[in-house]
C-alpha cells in the first residue's frame, strides 16, 4: 500500500503542543482560543482567592478571640459556672488558634511558591535577558558572571520599590483587629481580609526581594566545569549511566509532546538504547543508572506499561536502576491541548503520582529509604512506607474518587527524598528529589521548585553518613546556564524558582557532592559554589528516527578526601 498520506509520519495535528514545531506565541494563540474561563476563575480562586482570605481572616479572628476572653476575665460578675464555661471556651480557642496558624501558614507559603518567588525570578531573569541581549558580543565568562550579579541586585531592588507601592495603597483597607460583630457584614470581612492578606503578602516580598537579591549577587556564579582531572589510580569508583528524558510513548507511531514530527516515534530508540546498555554493563559493570525525569511523555498508564515491559527484557539493568519525577511524569494535563485545565480537586494529577509511586516501588522499592523528619534519621524503605496504602491506592486508581484519597494526601510529600545509602561510611550514596511545582495547568507544567523538608532530608542523610560522597538526582536545572539564552521562555518557567536558595543551602556539601538533572536537554557540566553540576542531554528528544543521539556514563572517583568526576564515556545511540 502506497497512502497519501503515511500515518505512521503523522501529521499536523501531532504538532497541536509542539514548541520545536511551533512558536510560544503560537501556542499562546491556541491556548486563548481553547481555554476553559469557568474551570479558570473556579481554579485561581482555590490557588489564590481562598489562600489569601484564610491569610487575611487569621489576624482578625485571633484578635477577636483574644478581645472575647480578656472581657470575661475581668468581668465582676464571673462565677462558677461563667468561669467553667470560659474555660472551655479558652480550651476550644487555644485548640482554635493553633489550627487557624496551621491553615494560615499553609496558606501563606501557597501563596509564596505561586506567586511570590516566581514573580522574582520573572523580574530577575527578564532583566538578565535583556540585558544580555545588548551586550553578549563583548562579555567574557567573568564579565557575564559579574553582570549576572548585578542584575540579580537590581531585579530586588525593583520588586521592593513596587511592593512598597502595592502595600501603601491597600494599607488604607486593612484593618488588624476584629470581633465577632464583623460577622454581620461579610461583603466588608472578605475585602479587608483581602487587603490585609496583600498587605502581607507585600510586605514579605519587599524583604525577602532584598534578602534575595543580596544573597544571589553575592553567591558564587555559575561556571562551565573546566577541564577533567586525569584518569589517575582512585581510591574508589562508581560507573553511573546518566539518562533523561526517554519521554516514553504509549503508541507504536507515537510522537512526543514538545517535538512533534520533529523527533522520533514510537519507542525503538529506547529498546536500542537498552541494548546498548546490556552490552556495555556485560563487558565494563555498571554500579548504577540513574533516570533524572521525564520517563514519559504524559504519566499515562499506557505510558508505564511501556517503560516496564522494556525493562522487564533487561533484569541486569532493571536492578540497578533510579528514577525521580519529572515534569512530564505529573504535570502534563491534556497532550494535545496546552489550554487545558485541572481543578485542584481533579483526581487526575494524583493518579498520575500513584502511577509513579507503583512504578518506582516496582523497580527499586525496597532499595530506597525515606527520611524520618521528627527523629531525624534514615527511615524504612518506600516499599515498607507504601504497604499500608496499597488497597487504597489500588482502589483509588479504580474509581477516582477524592473521599478515597484521605491518606494519600500527605504519602507524597513524606516519600521524598528517597535515599539509597552508602555501602560503608565512605561509599557514595545518591538522594532522589522531586522538583516539581504544584500545577494544574498544561501551559505551566515546567516550572520547578524544591521544598523546605527535602533540603531538611538531605542534610539529615549527609549527616547520618558525613564521610561519604553524594548524588543528589532532580530533574530541573537549578540556576540558568552560563550562556546567553536564544529566547526568554528558555529562562523563565523552566529552572527550578528557588534554584539559588537551593544551591546555598547544599554549600556544606560543597566537595563530595554532585547534582546531577536533565529537564532542558542539555550536554553541560559546571561547578556553582564547590557543589559540580551535570546536565543530562535526552537521548530521544532532540531528533527524528533518523539522526543519531547521545547520552553519557560518568565515573565518579574518590582518592582520599577528594571527591569527583572523571572524563565521562560519551555513548552514541544510532538513528
Amino acid at each position: 500500500m502506497n497512502p497519501v498520506i503515511d500515518p505512521r509520519g503523522g501529521d499536523v495535528e501531532d504538532d497541536a503542543s509542539s514548541t520545536k514545531r511551533r512558536s510560544l506565541l503560537s501556542l499562546a494563540g491556541s491556548l486563548l482560543a481553547e481555554i476553559s474561563l469557568p474551570k479558570l476563575v473556579l481554579s485561581w480562586t482555590m490557588l489564590f482567592v481562598v489562600p489569601g482570605l484564610l491569610l487575611g481572616l487569621a489576624p482578625l479572628v485571633a484578635s477577636a478571640w483574644v478581645s472575647l476572653v480578656s472581657r470575661k476575665v475581668t468581668s465582676p460578675l464571673l462565677g462558677i459556672w461563667p468561669a467553667l464555661l470560659l474555660l472551655a471556651v479558652l480550651a476550644i480557642g487555644l485548640f482554635g488558634v493553633r489550627s487557624l496558624f496551621r491553615m494560615a501558614e499553609s496558606s501563606f507559603w501557597s501563596l509564596n511558591s505561586l506567586a511570590v518567588e516566581p514573580i522574582y525570578v520573572a523580574c530577575r531573569e527578564g532583566l538578565r535577558h535583556f540585558v544580555e541581549k545588548l551586550l553578549q558580543s563583548r562579555l567574557s565568562g567573568s564579565q557575564l558572571a559579574t553582570l549576572r550579579a548585578g542584575t540579580a541586585g537590581v531585579a530586588g531592588i525593583i520588586i521592593f520599590a513596587v511592593a512598597l507601592a502595592v502595600l501603601a495603597a491597600c494599607w488604607p483597607s486593612s484593618r488588624w483587629l476584629g470581633n465577632f460583630a464583623d460577622l454581620a457584614s461579610p461583603h466588608d470581612l472578605v475585602s479587608v481580609a483581602l487587603a490585609n492578606s496583600i498587605v502581607l503578602v507585600a510586605a514579605y516580598l519587599a524583604v525577602a526581594a532584598l534578602v534575595w537579591a543580596f544573597a544571589d549577587a553575592t553567591m558564587p556564579q555559575l561556571r562551565d566545569f573546566g577541564g577533567f582531572p586525569a584518569d589517575a589510580y582512585a581510591d574508589q569508583t562508581w560507573r553511573i549511566a546518566h539518562l533523561s528524558d526517554i519521554h516514553v510513548v504509549g503508541e507504536r507511531y507515537g510522537f512526543r509532546i514538545e517535538s512533534g514530527r520533529a523527533g522520533p516515534r514510537g519507542n525503538e530508540r529506547l529498546h536500542r538504547l537498552l541494548a546498548l546498555l546490556d552490552v556495555i554493563h556485560a563487558n565494563n559493570p555498571l554500579d548504577t543508572i540513574l533516570v533524572t525525569g521525564d520517563m514519559t511523555d504524559a504519566g499515562r498508564s499506557a505510558e508505564w506499561s511501556e517503560l516496564l515491559d522494556a525493562l522487564m527484557a533487561y533484569p541486569q539493568l532493571a536492578e540497578r536502576i533510579l528514577i525521580l519525577p519529572g515534569n512530564h511524569d505529573l504535570n502534563i494535563v491534556d497532550r494535545a491541548n496546552p489550554a487545558r485545565l485541572d481543578l485542584p480537586t481533579s483526581p487526575n494529577r494524583k493518579l498520575r503520582r500513584l502511577r509513579f509511586l507503583s512504578a518506582v516501588d516496582a523497580l527499586h522499592g525496597e532499595r530506597v529509604r525515606l527520611i524520618d523528619q521528627t527523629a531525624r534519621c534514615l527511615a524504612g524503605s518506600l516499599s515498607e512506607a507504601l504497604k499500608p496504602h496499597r488497597t487504597e491506592m489500588a482502589k483509588f486508581a479504580e474509581v477516582g474518587r477524592p473521599r478515597l484519597s484521605t491518606n494519600l494526601n500527605e504519602l507524597w510529600a513524606a516519600v521524598f527524598p528517597m535515599v539509597l545509602p552508602p555501602d560503608r561510611d565512605d561509599g557514595l550514596g545518591i538522594i532522589l528529589l522531586d522538583s516539581n511545582a504544584d500545577t494544574h495547568f498544561s501551559f505551566t507544567n515546567a516550572l520547578g521548585m524544591i521544598s523546605v523538608e527535602q533540603v531538611r532530608g538531605i542534610e539529615i542523610a549527609a549527616a547520618q553518613y558525613p564521610q561519604a560522597c553524594w548524588i543528589i538526582a532532580l530533574h530541573h536545572h537549578v540556576i540558568e546556564y552560563p550562556k546567553v539564552a536564544k529566547v526568554l521562555s528558555e529562562r523563565i518557567g523552566t529552572a527550578l524558582v528557588n534554584g539559588n536558595w537551593f544551591v546555598r543551602r547544599l554549600r556544606t556539601l560543597g566537595g563530595r557532592a554532585v547534582l546531577m538533572h536533565g529537564h532542558r536537554h542539555i550536554d553541560w557540566i559546571g561547578k556553582c559554589a564547590g557543589l559540580v553540576i551535570v546536565s543530562a542531554p535526552s537521548p530521544v528528544m532532540e531528533a527524528t528516527d533518523g539522526v543519531s543521539t547521545y547520552f553519557y556514563i560518568h565515573t565518579v572517583a574518590r582518592t582520599g578526601a577528594q571527591f569527583g568526576l572523571l572524563t565521562p564515556e560519551r555513548v552514541v545511540v544510532d538513528g
